[in-house]
């Protein structure tokens, strides 16, 4: 996990990593790391998880159209975000699609792809707090091997222009 990271070495570009679900502050995770990229001059990649705790215990057959049905939504998912990425700062995200622990598939992306500097995440607005991906590397975030970006989910497209 102590790789070093080479974003902005010779022949390499940043990347910010994006993890795209189902939650609507999602969309202003995308927003910020598009606006970033374009100013920084990088890239986004923006990851899909589908956890496989369900799949794992299913008949073989049916286990398999799970994963079809559960591979296509998440194709649709990162449709929706490129889209965003795309109307927002004309770019085009590198796209990953991973099964398993969404910390785990985190880890395992940031650790595979020596440009990635960091992870780009947007906090719940709601009482039961920022969300569970967010408490969950709260606990790690002193060992963590990049950078954590928390977007606010309340801050509008003006406000997250600003600071980006």
């Amino acid at each position: 996990m102590g790789s070093k990271r080479r974003g902005y070495e010779s022949g390499h570009r940043p990347k910010c990593l994006v993890l795209v679900d189902d939650t609507p502050e999602c969309a202003r995770a995308v927003y910020y790391a598009s606006r970033w990229a374009v100013r920084a001059g990088g890239d986004v990649v923006m990851l899909r998880v589908i956890e496989t705790g369900d799949l794992n215990q299913q008949w073989l057959g049916v286990a398999s159209i799970m994963r079809a049905e559960a591979e296509e939504g998440a194709n649709a998912a990162l449709d929706l975000a490129a889209g965003q990425a795309y109307a927002v700062a004309a770019i085009t995200p590198q796209r990953v699609i991973r099964e398993g622990e969404i910390n785990a598939q985190l880890l395992d992306v940031i650790s595979e792809d020596a440009d990635i500097c960091m992870l780009v995440l947007a906090a719940g607005t709601g009482a039961e707090g920022p969300g569970p991906v967010i408490t969950s590397l709260a606990k790690s975030a002193g060992n963590f091997p990049i950078p954590l970006a928390v977007v606010p989910g309340s801050l509008t497209d003006d406000e997250l222009d600003a600071l980006s």
